[in-house]
């Protein structure tokens, strides 16, 4: 079955209706006396997201849920490059969430070394040699990619390992990311993408045109567990 696809007006209305997304998740946990694992990326639309639930959801019990990274830049925590810094300064510090619930990449160590040890941590609290988590935020870039699984490095979504060391095409900077099995092994997996700088890709992904499997993200499209959240700009084209 394709994935599915749910627009919203404006980015701004993606982040508030997927905060509400992740709070019924908590909720599903304390009510099942259980935690939930979720999986945060880095972007523009997670930073939307943050704002909102910092803002507006300050007094959640966040404690039934597990937070971890899908990827994360090889630089130390308070970089502003950091996805985990951004994602503490506008929202884990201020939240209610103890620090054994937060599972960040050590990006100050050498990037083989960070993606070992992530994996490590991932099968620690997961398990097994597949994981699953309950749910994944992913985005996507202009160039079609998710996670730190560039065009380029498209042979990551297929690796065995839970963790591969990427380099970004451009910057040549390392990124410790999850692999393609991870993504497809999540109970339930939500693209955020927003603007329309990702709609001539979004279109050729969604509507499998042009050479759309050059694209890391076209892998997850027919996937029931997938599902793409969009603005108006993102989905102009489809």
């Amino acid at each position: 079955m394709p994935a599915t696809v749910k627009t919203f007006p404006t980015p701004p209305d993606v982040a508030n209706a997927f905060a509400q997304r992740l709070i019924e998740l908590n909720v599903q946990a304390q009510q099942a006396n259980a935690t939930a694992t979720v999986c945060l990326s880095g972007g523009s639309t997670p930073k939307l997201l943050f704002k909102t639930l910092a803002a507006n959801h300050s007094d959640v019990d966040w404690s039934s849920i597990h937070f971890f990274w899908g990827d994360e830049r090889c630089v130390p925590a308070e970089s502003d490059e950091s996805n985990f810094g951004e994602a503490n300064r506008l929202f884990l510090s201020k939240a209610n969430i103890p620090d054994e619930n937060i599972h960040a990449v050590d990006g100050s160590i050498a990037p083989q070394l960070a993606a070992s040890q992530y994996e490590a941590e991932i099968q620690q609290h997961l398990g097994g040699s597949a994981p699953s988590f309950d749910l994944m935020v992913l985005g996507m870039g202009d160039d079609g990619h998710t996670a730190s699984i560039f065009p380029h490095e498209i042979d990551l979504l297929d690796s065995q390992k839970i963790c591969e060391v990427a380099t970004h095409p451009v910057s040549r900077q390392k990124r410790v990311t999850v692999t393609g099995r991870v993504i497809a092994a999540a109970e339930e997996t939500y693209f955020l993408i927003t603007g329309s700088n990702k709609a001539d890709v979004l279109a050729s992904i969604i509507q499998k045109s042009d050479d759309y499997l050059a694209f890391p993200t076209s892998r997850f499209s027919d996937s029931e567990q997938v599902t793409f959240w969009l603005d108006d700009a993102a989905a102009a084209k489809l």
